[in-house]
C-alpha cells in the first residue's frame, strides 16, 4: 500500500502553489488577458502552465504548513505582488487613454461617450479608440511576454518569505499615479499645440472679421485638424508606451 506523509505533499506542492498563486493574480488584472470575455478557466490553466514551466529557474522554496499563519501571510504575499505588476501595467494602459481623453476634448469629441460593457465603465469614443489601439500595441510588442519574464523573475527578486510586504518599500507603488498624468501628457501634447495654434487662429478670424460664424466655423475645422494630427501621432506612440511599461516593470526584474 503506498502511502505519503504531509511533509511530502508539502514538499511537492510548495514549489508550484506560490508562483501559481502569484501568476493567477497577474492574469486577473492583466490588460487584454485579464478581461472578462478571457474565461477564467483559461487564465487558470494559463497560470498553472507558466507555474510548472518556471520551476527550473526558480529558488528554492521552504515547505509550509498550509493552515499556518504563515501560510496565510505568504498567501496575502502573492497575491499583492501578482495585483501589484498587473496594476503597474493597468496605469500605462490607463495612461494612453488619458492620452485619448485629452485630445478628445481637445477636439471637442467628448461629447460621444459611451457605456463600455467590456470594463463596465463610461468611455468616449477618443479614449476607447486609444485604449484598443494600445491593446494591440502590447500584444504586437510581446508586451504579455515582458510581464510574464517579470512576475517569474519577480519570484527570484521578491522570493517567498516570511516577510510578506517588504516588496513595497523597493516598488512604491503608492507613487506610481502621476505617472499615468506623466505620460498621458507626453502623448498628447502634440496634438494640444496643435489645436491651442488652431483656437488662436480662428480667435484672431473672429475679431478681424465678426461677420464670419465662428462657432459654426471652428468645430469642423477642429475636429478635421485634430483627426489629421491624431493620425500623425499613432506612429509615435510606441515609444512612450514602451519606455513606460519598461520603466514600470524594473523593479519587478
Amino acid at each position: 500500500m503506498i502511502s505519503f506523509s504531509e511533509a511530502q505533499i508539502l514538499a511537492w506542492i510548495t514549489p508550484i502553489l506560490w508562483p501559481f498563486v502569484r501568476v493567477l493574480a497577474l492574469l486577473q488584472v492583466l490588460p487584454v488577458i485579464g478581461q472578462r470575455l478571457v474565461p477564467l478557466r483559461v487564465r487558470v490553466g494559463l497560470a498553472f502552465l507558466v507555474a510548472l514551466a518556471a520551476q527550473p529557474m526558480l529558488p528554492p522554496i521552504d515547505p509550509v504548513p498550509l493552515d499556518s499563519a504563515l501560510a496565510v501571510g505568504l498567501l496575502a504575499q502573492q497575491l499583492m505582488i501578482g495585483l501589484t505588476l498587473g496594476f503597474a501595467v493597468r496605469l500605462v494602459v490607463a495612461a494612453v487613454e488619458l492620452a485619448g481623453e485629452i485630445a478628445g476634448l481637445q477636439m471637442g469629441l467628448n461629447f460621444a461617450g459611451f457605456f463600455d460593457p467590456v470594463s463596465a465603465t463610461q468611455a468616449t469614443a477618443s479614449s476607447r479608440f486609444f485604449g484598443t489601439l494600445v491593446a494591440f500595441l502590447f500584444i504586437v510588442i510581446n508586451g504579455h511576454l515582458t510581464v510574464i519574464e517579470a512576475v517569474v523573475r519577480s519570484l527570484e527578486v521578491f522570493p517567498v518569505g516570511p516577510q510578506p510586504f517588504a516588496f513595497l518599500a523597493a516598488t512604491r507603488p503608492h507613487a506610481w499615479g502621476a505617472e499615468v498624468f506623466r505620460m498621458g501628457l507626453w502623448i498628447a501634447m502634440p496634438l494640444i499645440a496643435m489645436l491651442m495654434l488652431v483656437n488662436l487662429v480662428l480667435g484672431v478670424v473672429s475679431r478681424v472679421a465678426p461677420q464670419v460664424h465662428i462657432f459654426s466655423l471652428g468645430f469642423p475645422v477642429t475636429v478635421s485638424v485634430g483627426l489629421i494630427g491624431l493620425m500623425a501621432m499613432l506612429p509615435t506612440l510606441q515609444a512612450p508606451f514602451v519606455a513606460t511599461l519598461e520603466r514600470m516593470l524594473a523593479p519587478f526584474r
